[in-house]
């Protein structure tokens, strides 16, 4: 009995050692599979904000106008320049021996540091009527991109990204309440993951993405309500710790 008991043990193990190794030859190559990582380093985000308009109430009773239509643009728009942080996990599914086709989340937590600008009203005669300082912060970055990647090795992966984009502006004057809006586009990088030890590996990236026009509207304290389009690009590079499961 005892011999039977040790043999069924045995073909049991054998059976799971099979099924791993199975499973291990499975895959196309060794970067196959799931990963999550983590990284750190700059970005930048490069604004374009076109000419608009803003509805001034006048409170006058008729026959007078109830409101005084002008002119809006933005001057002096700095660039944000930030330090961020990127959050990532994906799947890389393999193709052949040297080709893997990932997908994979990315989100950026925590807000930019802010920039400034100025927002200026004119009259419809082309007069300035008031200058209002701005400032801005870029937040809520996130994308969803394929990652084609050529294997190198077991060790060393070279990969390109192309997805979709996303995030959030928000935008304060002394007259206009915090005030988001939500820009979207595309986003394109390129990156290199090399293992340290075990399944742990570095990378790093360069990532640029575009974001197309958005009207963003907002409402000031004296009751003007104002319209104007934005649009950016943004750049990022990236160095950071992952995990390949």
């Amino acid at each position: 009995m005892k011999t039977v008991k040790i043999s069924a043990l045995a073909l049991a193990m054998m059976g799971v050692f099979a099924t791993s190794a199975n499973a291990q030859s499975a895959k196309a190559n060794a970067w196959e599979g799931a990963y999550g990582q983590i990284g750190v380093g700059w970005g930048m985000f490069n604004p374009t904000v076109s000419n608009g308009t803003a509805v001034q109430p006048t409170g006058l009773p008729a026959p007078y106008p109830s409101s005084v239509n002008l002119n809006s643009s933005a001057s002096n728009v700095n660039n944000v320049s930030t330090g961020l942080v990127n959050l990532a996990v994906g799947y890389n599914f393999g193709i052949s021996p040297n080709y893997v086709l990932g997908l994979a989340a990315t989100y950026y937590p925590g807000a930019s540091s802010g920039a400034t600008g100025n927002l200026n009203y004119y009259t419809q005669s082309g007069a300035l009527a008031k200058t209002s300082p701005a400032s801005y912060q870029v937040k809520n970055l996130y994308s969803i991109v394929l990652t084609p990647g050529y294997v190198i090795d077991k060790d060393r992966l070279a990969y390109a990204k192309i997805g979709y984009t996303g995030a959030t502006i928000g935008l304060s004057t002394p007259d206009l309440a915090y005030n988001t809006n939500n820009l979207s586009g595309y986003t394109l990088g390129l990156g290199y993951k090399q293992i340290i030890t075990g399944s742990i590996f570095a990378f790093g990236e360069v990532n640029y993405a575009a974001y197309g026009n958005k009207t963003a509207n907002g409402t000031t304290t004296s009751g003007a309500a104002i319209s104007n389009q934005i649009k950016g690009t943004g750049t990022d590079i990236l160095v950071g710790l992952g995990y390949r499961f």
